[in-house]
């Protein structure tokens, strides 16, 4: 397995070297077409943020951002007449994003805030790279670099990235009081970086700003919370003392932070929202009201939440039980369910949990051999009546170890005709 890993960081130091991101046809197409009639020595774009910061640290790079002299409407203009299509995604902040293949680009105009009021920025336009890094948050996404791989650093984030250390850019209160979500992304970045020990100042900075979070939107609170639940070592968040209570301080229904020692799975937002929130009261309830969370992690909760329920107070539910469970839940479900439990559980031993994925895997569920079609041919009729029977045979089928015969299945439904409940 050593021996994979390795070959596998020798590919990808081999990838990067001779196929970098910047080296795609379709990124040097976007930038031939901004740098098109350039002012000679000029730098009109550069990549910036998360791409360039994941490029020298060796990771997966998911977003490219690029920032420009231009402006929205000069690079809209610039584009009018290629394959790249153009979207407003946020026009009065200088950004747009342009897309060809299925690929995305963040393209955004070099800018200054002009007034800030903690959620929201009203910007200006400039053409000053330096400029432009002053008002960014921390130095490791204060780093640039043009297309041609040379590196543009004038916050030392190169430094601050090869060090592991997580550094806003001049005073952290002034650059918090910007906009507060940047206390929630530094909690991220030391999850992700491992940042076992903050600086004190930045900390101190935080809590004096704390107040500050109960006035953003909880659209950007849960978009950034849910990048948090995608990183790989999430169980980070237990190591760091002061990282830990400022976490709770902001989102104190996440309150089950020692359950992530137990975490160990792939990443998976939707079950760690689960292991954060999830007992046997309602917290997660007020929690998905709180955020107004989506539909499916809303009904996933739900799904957990009910099945813990009946695992605590039926002593089958994953024994004798398990296979009628899994076809009410499905596999997949029944598998989060369990991991669930494993981390919920001191009891719940690591040997019973890799036992029961195991188990979950192998059962084999039947299909329910009984369909309204059949039911017509027994006379049936009327849809409710129908869906009716339905329930019953299925009921009974399960109850029977999901072997129920025609005969037995005729008897249901002669019952069912003669019940009173049908003729209400």
């Amino acid at each position: 397995m050593d021996k994979l890993s390795k070959n596998i960081n020798f590919y990808l130091k081999l990838k990067k070297i001779f196929f970098p991101f910047y080296k795609s046809s379709d990124t040097k197409n976007l930038f031939r077409i901004l740098e098109k009639d350039k002012p000679k020595n000029a730098q009109v774009a550069m990549f910036v943020g998360g791409c360039v910061r994941k490029f020298l640290n060796d990771e997966d790079i998911d977003d490219i951002d690029i920032a420009t002299i231009f402006s929205p409407k000069e690079i809209k203009e610039k584009f009018k007449d290629s394959n790249f299509k153009i979207i407003d995604t946020g026009i009065e902040h200088g950004s747009v994003t342009i897309i060809i293949n299925s690929k995305k680009f963040e393209v955004t105009s070099l800018r200054q805030d002009v007034k800030t009021d903690g959620r929201h920025a009203e910007v200006s336009f400039i053409d000053n790279w330096k400029e432009d890094s002053e008002r960014r948050d921390f130095t490791i996404n204060a780093i640039y670099m043009d297309i041609r791989g040379r590196i543009y650093d004038p916050q030392n984030g190169r430094e601050d990235l090869k060090n592991n250390i997580i550094n806003f850019i001049g005073d952290p209160s002034q650059r918090i009081a910007e906009d507060y979500l940047r206390i929630i992304r530094y909690l991220r970045f030391c999850i992700q970086y491992n940042i076992k020990n903050s600086e004190p100042k930045i900390i101190n900075s935080i809590k004096l700003n704390l107040n500050g979070t109960k006035n953003l939107s909880k659209e950007r609170i849960l978009s950034e919370l849910n990048k948090i639940f995608n990183l790989q070592n999430i169980n980070i968040l237990t190591d760091n003392e002061e990282i830990r209570s400022i976490f709770l301080l902001i989102f104190p229904e996440l309150k089950y932070l020692e359950r992530l020692k137990k975490y160990t799975f792939a990443t998976n937002p939707e079950l760690i929202f689960s292991v954060l929130l999830i007992d046997e009261k309602d917290n997660f309830e007020y929690f998905c009201h709180k955020y107004r969370v989506s539909n499916n992690l809303k009904s996933f909760l739900n799904l957990i939440a009910k099945n813990y329920n009946k695992y605590k107070e039926e002593k089958n539910f994953l024994k004798k039980d398990l296979k009628k469970n899994i076809y009410n839940c499905g596999k997949k479900n029944i598998k989060s369910l369990i991991k669930f439990i494993y981390c919920s559980e001191s009891k719940f031993s690591e040997k019973l949990l890799v036992n029961l994925l195991d188990e979950v895997d192998k059962i084999k569920i039947p299909n329910f051999p009984f369909n309204g079609q059949y039911l017509k041919e027994k006379g049936l009729t009327e849809g409710k009546e129908i869906g009716f029977v339905l329930k019953e045979l299925e009921k009974e089928w399960l109850d029977k170890d999901f072997n129920l015969n025609k005969n037995d299945a005729a008897t249901i439904i002669d019952k069912v005709k003669r019940s009173s409940v049908l003729n209400v």
